[in-house]
């Protein structure tokens, strides 16, 4: 487990975090930014001055300039960090823990930090054993026919021998799913609900042929 962290309160009451839609982070999945707004320079900044720890979050609306933060995201740890020539930061998030935002702090920071709560997402900090119940042969036709539909492929012998947790949460995370459906991934409950939500958005997806006729103009 990253640096000591093994329960709840071993993680910060108060982080940081950088609203992307779409950027979904889950429990050890690793997710690749690059970074070059001078406010989240500035936070990758004070992260590694600190525990490294940032959490990732999708919006629901709002100003364009101050987006309403979604009430969960996820926390995780820089574990990769280099600067280019143009002065731009590219890292690697290790996902550690879901959190419940329970306030956002008036900070003088740049960016955005929000009290968390990560009681509620405890189970996040064991990983899940490889062979845990995902019903596994249904996710993996849904995803064919999801695939099928966008003409994409993967690599197929290793989507069956991934171990169950990362099959799920690395597909969550790098699928194309609107926000809305990636949020619906992001709090479910646990792995097993996870796999049968992503398996229901894998055949609506691939249900939805995109080729309706056009409504009509309204008059």
């Amino acid at each position: 487990m990253a640096q000591g962290i093994v329960k709840v309160t071993d993680l910060p009451q108060v982080i940081p975090v950088f609203p992307l839609d779409g950027a979904v982070l889950l429990a050890r999945g690793q997710l690749p930014l690059n970074i070059f707004e001078p406010r989240y320079l500035n936070m990758i900044d004070d992260a590694m001055a600190g525990d490294r720890i940032i959490g990732m979050v999708q919006t629901t609306g709002g100003p364009l300039d101050r987006p309403h933060l979604a009430p969960v995201g996820c926390a995780g740890r820089i574990t990769s960090f280099a600067e280019t020539p143009d002065g731009r930061y590219m890292i690697t998030l290790t996902g550690l823990c879901r959190f419940a935002s329970v306030e956002e702090i008036d900070a003088r920071a740049p960016y955005r930090q929000v009290r968390a709560d990560f009681q509620a997402y405890a189970a996040d900090l064991v990983p899940a054993p490889s062979s845990a119940e995902i019903g596994r042969p249904g996710l993996l036709e849904a995803l064919g026919r999801f695939l099928d539909h966008r003409g994409l492929d993967i690599d197929w012998d290793t989507a069956r021998e991934a171990p169950a947790e990362a099959l799920v949460n690395s597909l969550c995370m790098a699928l194309p799913f609107e926000v809305a459906e990636k949020q619906a991934l992001i709090e479910a409950k646990d792995l097993g609900t996870r796999a049968q939500a992503l398996t229901a958005l894998l055949d609506i997806n691939a249900a939805d042929s995109g080729d309706e006729d056009d409504p009509p103009p309204m008059q």
